[in-house]
């Protein structure tokens, strides 16, 4: 009998999920905002080159806004008297670039008042950085309306950590509708960026054990010399660590290469290569082409930008992006 009840519900989720992507089209403004993108785009040509490193957080930013409440700009939302917003998690305290997305949500406003949504805005300004630093290009449908909830423990909890098993990637990315060639490919966005030292991977250099010593044993050992020559103390909170040391800011095939040479620099990158299925993925990518990289990179993104999206009458078109319209 709970299988027979149940059925109705999963069919009709699905129905739900499907209508609220398929509301997502290409150059949904046509009408109502017909310069918009091409204003996300005049701004980001403009100042990305001048801050070529705000190209990683803009799009970590959209990664994590995604993986809670769906892509529907909650991570932009500032904590209030009532309510620790998603920005407090710890996931989220060193993320960059709001005042980039505030910035062009401002342009946006001054030309079509209450029409393109801070979601949008995320979505656009994101795939336009990469593309502006020399990486790849994507599709990004647009239509997405601004949440209403932002909460940090729900940040907290679904946002997968530099810490994560592979058991624990794949379960948290399965939850967003993406499978483990997503987690592979959305991955190599480490490829770009920087990471600090005490958040991100000093446990691995002298607390793997939990007991306040060892290292992780699947960490390169000349790899972690390195690290530990910059990253001193495990309690150092201003040292940061290119992520693919390099071509930090080079949108290409190294990060796959160091992983399989035991230098990613998080757990969740060594975890990449614990799994037959992934590491297979991993080697293929690494011995490939970029531009198939690009091809299949570009497909995660435009499915992680759908996620729970709210489309319709859903949520609103924020004015502010930190604040809920009064």
């Amino acid at each position: 009998m709970e299988s027979m009840s149940f059925a109705p519900i999963l069919i009709m989720f699905l129905c739900f999920l499907g209508s609220s992507q398929a509301a997502l089209k290409m150059n949904f403004y046509a009408k109502t905002c017909p310069k918009a993108e091409k204003i996300v785009l005049d701004y980001v040509k403009e100042h990305i080159p001048n801050a070529p490193t705000l190209a990683a957080p803009i799009l970590r930013m959209h990664f994590h806004d995604c993986f809670v409440r769906g892509c529907d700009a909650s991570v932009l939302l500032n904590s209030t008297s009532n309510n620790t917003a998603e920005k407090a998690a710890v996931p989220n305290q060193t993320l960059r670039g709001f005042d980039f997305i505030d910035k062009v949500k401002s342009l946006l406003e001054a030309q079509c008042p209450g029409v393109v949504s801070c979601a949008d805005t995320i979505a656009l300004v994101a795939r336009d950085a990469v593309v502006t630093i020399g990486g790849p290009s994507w599709s990004v449908p647009t239509g997405r309306r601004d949440g209403l909830i932002s909460n940090s423990t729900e940040a907290a909890n679904n946002i997968p950590a530099p810490t994560s098993n592979f058991t624990t990637l794949v379960t948290k990315f399965a939850n967003q509708g993406l499978n483990v060639k997503d987690l592979v490919l959305l991955s190599g966005a480490h490829t770009i960026g920087i990471a600090h030292c005490n958040q991100s991977f000093a446990a691995r250099l002298y607390n793997f054990t939990g007991n306040g010593s060892g290292q992780d044993p699947s960490l390169d050992s000349e790899y972690a010399v390195k690290l530990k020559a910059k990253c001193q103390t495990p309690l150092d909170n201003t040292t940061i660590f290119e992520m693919d040391p390099g071509s930090f800011r080079t949108f290409d095939l190294d990060y796959y290469k160091l992983v399989l040479k035991r230098r990613g620099l998080f757990v969740s990158d060594a975890a990449l290569i614990t799994n037959s299925t992934s590491r297979s993925q991993i080697i293929g990518l690494a011995q490939g082409t970029v531009s198939n990289f690009y091809t299949e990179f570009a497909k995660s993104m435009v499915k992680m930008g759908k996620i729970g999206v709210k489309t319709g009458s859903s949520g609103e078109i924020r004015k502010n992006c930190a604040v809920l319209n009064s």
